[in-house]
Parts: structure tokens; C-alpha cells; sequence
């Protein structure tokens, strides 16, 4: 998987309310576009926003595992899952 080819969101500066509608859209656009991984940058100053990023991962249907991106700890790589798709 190469990052540079990612489709990513980026939400830092943002409140954690706006945060939420965000994350969600994007995530259901990928699914639509059958995008397997995506990436959102949440910033890594505070960790309010990754962790209200990663709490709404951890509830969405659609996220199959996700993890902070290796090269740069304010991104977190999210992998899709497809398979939930209703065809």
C-alpha cells in the first residue's frame, strides 16, 4: 500500500462536533467509491481530535482496522470494509 496514492481527509483545526460529520461522509463516499484504504490527518499537537477520530472509527461498520501512519503520527490509515457493502 503506497500513502501517496491515498484519498485522505483533513480535519485538522477542526472541533470535534464538525469532526463527526466529516469523518462520516468520507467514509461513506470511499465505500461508494470502493476505496479500500483511506487516510484522515487529524493533526498531532493535542490528541483531542485523533482520539474523536479514532472513537468514531471504532464505531463505524464500515472500518475494518485502522492505525496511525508510520511516517507521520498525524494521520491515521483506515482500512474499508468492502465486504459490508449492500449491493
Amino acid at each position: 500500500m503506497n500513502n501517496n496514492n491515498l484519498p485522505v481527509l483533513n480535519v485538522h483545526g477542526e472541533t470535534c462536533d464538525t469532526v463527526v460529520f466529516f469523518v462520516n461522509d468520507f467514509i461513506n463516499d470511499n465505500i461508494k467509491l470502493k476505496n479500500e484504504y483511506i487516510g484522515i490527518i487529524h493533526g498531532r499537537s493535542s490528541n483531542i481530535l485523533k482520539n474523536r477520530v479514532h472513537e468514531l472509527l471504532k464505531k463505524n461498520k464500515f472500518v475494518m482496522s485502522y492505525h496511525l501512519d508510520m511516517w507521520n503520527t498525524g494521520m491515521t490509515i483506515v482500512k474499508l470494509n468492502l465486504d459490508k457493502i449492500q449491493h
